[in-house]
């Protein structure tokens, strides 16, 4: 009997059926091919969103650093919105690439921006419910970072913009090669503590470049992608420790590292002993990094783009190139640190123990509290209680109740102590202030920049924007319009007896000297400046008035209005030390003032050259003055106030300069320079009224001169640098000398015979 079950009748009803769905899974398939066509074409043509262009891959716009860089190649610091640095592939280290590989992309050779593979496991441990790992490419990671997702997005918006990531992966994949693309991931990632990009963050946890990450520096660094706060060393180094094991487990797998190379790396401890958060106040030339920034923000609003948009020090990625020298900096820093803060505060503080009124001197009650009420309507504290409404009697009593706080000292740092906060302002007016600037005589570059002691704490910069009285620094230039005049050498015989001027309101000024120093007698103007004689510097005052002085110092670069008053030979005027180091510089340049050079040039992003400054030049004097001027400035370290730099720093090479100190030794002075460098030095408090007590110690010979010669000594000692060269074969370097023009025949030799009865002076 036939069987209607047959297997051939089986067999073709199933294949009945199995045609029905053939034609409907094609049509299914053929219209989600096509939908997803359509999409991704919508999609990569920005019609469903936004879709950067080929322009905006190629310069995606990641906020750059503008990096400050020393004559020298030293990176001295960095303005930013984003502590990031672009850095290229051959700038980064093996292990570093090795390691990003082996943990986040391990087949980012073999994939064309989305890998299929990776997004089937990923699918699979889904229905699974078992952690397969992560899908998403190094190249899908950079294109998330380029272009961030918004955090308020719905569901379906992160879908279409997880689809928008693989449009971009694939085009940056077909734009940049594999090389490309890992080094602009690698400077698109958060390490955390501020540090945007590997070049900052291998700045930051190790003091190096990526170039020189060993293997478990890299392995730290490329665990911590995965969360910087999580994976933190500094914040968490237990769970840090950890996760750079598993890095290192992750290179052993991919072959990366051989077994016993893993054994022993894992064992090291994390090694952040170089650790140094990245932040403007920190790090080398503070007060000249903050100058300079303020110079720059003006620049960019003066100098737009060819499009018309103006720069950004913050975002645009600008390499600025200056003039400092990183092994100067350091040497007149430590020198600030040494004598200012290690040597003279601690003599300042005792002097002043026990002192009615202290800091203050020889001023009243009231002009004390003026002070001091000025400077509390000046704190944080003053402000918020304010601004939260409270009454003039509240802030009073707030500020006259003693408090748990901190204060500052140089040798313990921030101490805890009990004190009305009112005392808190008085004890931070008892700070002593520094501001140094040193500078190539013959090119005008500053060398180095100083502007005050700590820039965390005092941020008021002492170089270019403070301006106090001047002493006996502005004599030089009384002098030299004598010597210009013709009239007198450095020899000329003039009498050192009292002057008196008529002033215009009907009274008269006689100035006075410091001591008796040969009081009444003739002696050539060499003697009488390197003693500072007040006397003197009057005596031509009277010959040639207040106009002829101020035209010159004008002609040598002053700026600062300076009164047409007879007191201005003593120094009765303001001028900042920027404008003193730039004046004083013309008589080693040959009578040429040059303005002191800050840059030398800016470059874009790509290292294009955008600007390259041009110093401003002007013939202050004649040759044969500046020559005279340099002459007679050298018996201030001969014989006389300033001798100690001989005979106590032993300098042997030509030296001349000026020491400085005002009424009540409130500012301490010295302007000196070599044939090859000029600086300049000021010491005192940030009140006129708070000062030593003594000319013995408030005197510029003892404040601000050690500064000076403990630079001088460093710079001449270095081996990297090249004045000690200079010095032991100055044959060699025909600018090094002092050299006599041939235009001056003059002999300045004969005036200084009498040096044996010159005793040195204990005044300026």
């Amino acid at each position: 009997m036939y069987n209607s079950s047959s297997p051939k009748k089986k067999k073709a009803q199933k294949e009945t059926v199995k045609s029905k769905w053939i034609k409907p899974l094609w049509i299914l398939f053929s219209c989600g091919l096509l939908t997803l066509i359509i999409l991704f074409t919508l999609i990569s043509t920005g019609r469903l969103g936004f879709m950067p262009s080929f322009s905006e891959l190629e310069n995606p716009r990641t906020n750059l650093a503008t990096e400050v860089y020393s004559s020298d190649g030293e990176l001295l610091g960095k303005y930013y919105l984003e502590n990031r640095s672009p850095c290229k592939h051959d700038e980064l280290s093996p292990h570093l690439i090795n390691a990003l590989k082996a943990t986040e992309d391990a087949r980012f050779e073999k994939h064309s921006g989305i890998d299929i593979r990776a997004l089937m496991r990923v699918f699979a441990g889904v229905i699974t419910r078992s952690n397969k790992g992560g899908g998403s490419t190094i190249t899908q990671q950079l294109a998330k970072n380029l272009f961030p997702r918004d955090p308020d997005a719905g569901k379906l918006k992160t879908v279409f913009t997880k689809l928008k990531e693989w449009v971009v992966a694939i085009k940056l994949e077909r734009e940049y090669s594999k090389n490309e693309i890992l080094a602009m991931y690698l400077n698109t990632v958060d390490f955390g503590n501020n540090s945007m990009g590997i070049k900052s963050a291998a700045a930051t946890y190790f003091n190096k470049t990526p170039l020189d990450l060993n293997v478990e520096e890299s392995a730290l660094l490329v665990g911590m992608l995965k969360a910087p706060t999580r994976y933190s060393p500094r914040r968490n180094p237990t769970a840090s420790l950890h996760r750079r094991n598993t890095v290192i487990n992750q290179l052993y797998k991919y072959d990366y590292l051989l077994k016993d190379e893993r054994d022993s790396i894992q064992e090291l401890p994390i090694d952040l002993s170089h650790f140094a958060m990245q932040h403007h106040a920190t790090g080398s030339a503070t007060y000249f990094r903050e100058y300079l920034r303020l110079w720059l923000t003006d620049w960019c609003r003066k100098n737009p783009k060819p499009d018309g948009t103006h720069y950004d020090i913050y975002k645009d990625g600008l390499k600025i190139y200056t003039t400092i020298d990183s092994r100067m900096q350091k040497h007149a820093e430590k020198a600030v640190q040494d004598h200012v803060c290690d040597y003279l505060q601690p003599l300042f503080f005792r002097h002043i123990k026990g002192q009615k009124n202290a800091p203050f001197s020889n001023i009243s009650h009231e002009e004390t509290q003026r002070i001091l009420n000025s400077a509390m309507r000046r704190t944080e504290r003053y402000m918020l209680m304010k601004d939260a409404g409270a009454t003039d009697e509240e802030i009073k009593k707030a500020f006259t109740t003693k408090v748990p706080m901190k204060i500052l000292t140089w040798d313990k740092g921030m101490i805890d102590t009990v004190m009305t906060p009112m005392d808190s302002i008085r004890y931070m007016k008892s700070f002593l202030h520094c501001g140094m600037m040193a500078m190539d005589v013959h090119t005008g570059y500053v060398k180095a920049y100083v502007g005050g002691v700590n820039y965390q704490h005092f941020q008021f910069d002492h170089v270019k924007l403070s301006k106090r009285q001047v002493g006996s620094t502005f004599k030089p230039y009384v002098y030299a319009v004598a010597l210009q005049s013709g009239e007198y050498s450095p020899c000329t015989m003039v009498p050192n007896v009292p002057v008196t001027f008529q002033l215009p309101e009907g009274t008269t000024w006689t100035p006075r000297n410091s001591s008796d120093h040969k009081n009444g007698m003739m002696l050539p103007l060499s003697e009488a400046l390197a003693m500072s004689l007040n006397y003197i510097s009057a005596f031509l005052m009277k010959q040639f008035g207040p106009q002829a002085v101020i035209q010159l110092v004008r002609n040598m670069g002053v700026t600062s209005s300076i009164p047409a008053v007879p007191s201005i030979c003593l120094g009765a005027c303001e001028m900042s030390l920027y404008e003193q180091v730039g004046a004083m510089n013309c008589f080693p340049n040959q009578g040429v003032y040059i303005e002191p050079t800050f840059l030398t040039r800016i470059c874009d992003n790509n290292g294009s050259t955008i600007y390259k400054y041009v110093p401003k030049t002007n013939e202050a004097m004649d040759q044969v003055t500046a020559f005279k001027m340099a002459k007679l400035m050298q018996g201030v370290v001969e014989y006389g106030t300033g001798i100690r730099l001989r005979t106590q720093y032993k300098f042997s090479f030509p030296l001349s300069g000026k020491t400085g100190t005002t009424d009540n030794h409130s500012d301490g002075w010295f302007v000196g320079y070599t044939p090859v460098l000029t600086a300049g030095v000021w010491v005192g408090c940030e009140d006129r009224s708070a000062h030593f007590r003594t000319l013995a110690l408030g005197q510029g010979a003892r404040t601000a001169m050690p500064v000076f010669a403990q630079f001088l000594q460093k710079c001449y000692e270095d081996p990297e640098l090249p004045y000690k060269k200079i010095v032991s074969e100055p044959d060699k370097y025909p600018g090094y000398n002092f050299t006599i023009p041939a235009a001056y025949t003059g002999d300045s030799s004969g005036c200084d015979e009498n040096r044996k009865d010159r005793k040195r002076p204990d005044f300026d």
